[in-house]
């Protein structure tokens, strides 16, 4: 368990100084550990839920996060999130779509041409008063009013399955469909993460009460504290200018590590 508690710290601090909860690594390193598939979601979702509080609180407070905007996103992610924490799907139906999930996020992380998926930009200027936030570019999803619902539909549904948030998969399209700067996008990314892991948290744990499997759940509580401590660390470390750049990239390379040694102890 302290090899795990020190893995979890090192992957809130990751995240965190990048901007996300890091729900998706949290999954694969307990299904490497050979932890039950069926609480994984679960667990990975609690502590998703810890690591990106402290910064929706500090966004909010500050005047960052654009509630309105983030309902049209959540209208069908958040249900969508809810029923994918429901479902019970097979294990190497569970890890396939787990491995999938963790090799687009590695993508994307390694990928720093236009996407910018760092929270960094929102952190440095959060101190800031609201009266210096400017609300620039305006969103020019008008002709994506159907798409737009429905992509964040899949990436809800996903994040309830696998036991992830779904803004490392948000924040791209975002960029791609000039929504708007990033100081107004990492904030809504921040938000969306939270909401949807909420829901899949809620429909995860009415299915461990129906399975009979919440108190496995339960011994896994020395996980929280140590993703609540590594997330203020990686926090404070992005709102100190350190290199997004360099910590997205470790990231994407551990977990294209991860995605490898999952799919060899699975399917070979």
């Amino acid at each position: 368990m302290w090899a795990l508690i020190a893995l979890f710290f090192l992957t809130a601090l990751a995240y965190a100084s990048v901007g996300f909860g890091g729900g998706s690594t949290y999954t694969a390193l307990l299904l490497l550990r050979d932890v039950d598939f069926t609480v994984l979601p679960a667990i990975s979702l609690t502590c998703n839920i810890i690591v990106v509080t402290g910064g929706i609180w500090r966004y909010h407070r500050s005047g960052f996060v654009k509630w309105k905007r983030l309902l049209p996103l959540c209208l069908i992610s958040v249900p969508m999130a809810w029923l994918g924490g429901r479902l019970l799907i097979p294990q190497p139906w569970f890890i396939g779509l787990l491995a999938i999930a963790l090799f687009i996020s590695a993508l994307l992380l390694l990928w720093d041409k236009e996407i910018k998926l760092s929270l960094q930009q929102a952190s440095n200027e959060a101190s800031l008063a609201p009266s210096t936030f400017s609300n620039g570019a305006r969103s020019k999803l008008s002709g994506h009013k159907i798409i737009m619902p429905l992509l964040c539909g899949a990436i809800g549904l996903l994040s309830g399955i696998v036991g992830i948030g779904g803004g490392i998969f948000l924040a791209p399209i975002l960029y791609l469909m000039r929504w708007g700067r990033g100081v107004e996008i990492a904030p809504l990314c921040s938000a969306f993460i939270f909401v949807n892991s909420i829901a899949g948290l809620v429909g995860q744990i009415q299915k461990l009460e129906t399975g009979g499997t919440l108190t496995v759940f339960s011994h896994y509580w020395p996980l929280f504290p140590a993703v609540l401590l590594g997330g203020q660390i990686g926090t404070l470390i992005g709102r100190d200018r350190f290199s997004d750049v360099v910590m997205r990239r470790i990231t994407g390379v551990l977990i294209l590590v991860v995605v490898m040694r999952l799919i060899l102890s699975t399917y070979f």
